[in-house]
């Protein structure tokens, strides 16, 4: 199995293990989405919690250069640790969400 191929498998094990958690409050649905053909993959949660609406991100991870951009971590651990405790190397994951200037104050790739 080629490295691209490797982390394909990987970022859907890491939202599949986390679309398994239903938020406890509210109507609110878990949604998975994998587009394998651009590489982009995503946990959302759609719904209402109460009288308001809930529409978001919880994970969005693209896979670029063959590096994992994580554009936005919604959860308590973070899934670059998930990822970096499957092997994958730091120099391999880059935090999106941090501001370019940021990223190299972190462990992981600038991009």
């Amino acid at each position: 199995m080629d490295t691209l191929d490797r982390y394909r498998k990987l970022v859907r094990e890491v939202i599949s293990e986390y679309a398994q958690f239903k938020p406890s409050v509210g109507e609110v649905e878990v949604e998975v989405i994998f587009d394998e053909k651009l590489d982009h993959y995503e946990l959302l949660h759609t719904g209402w919690s109460g009288p308001y609406r809930v529409h978001g991100s919880v994970i969005h991870i693209d896979l670029r250069g063959g590096k994992f951009w994580i554009q936005h971590d919604g959860t308590e651990r973070g899934v670059a640790l998930d990822l970096v405790d499957r092997g994958v190397p730091k120099e391999d994951i880059v935090l999106a969400f941090k501001p370019p200037e940021m990223r190299s104050l972190t462990d992981f790739a600038i991009g």
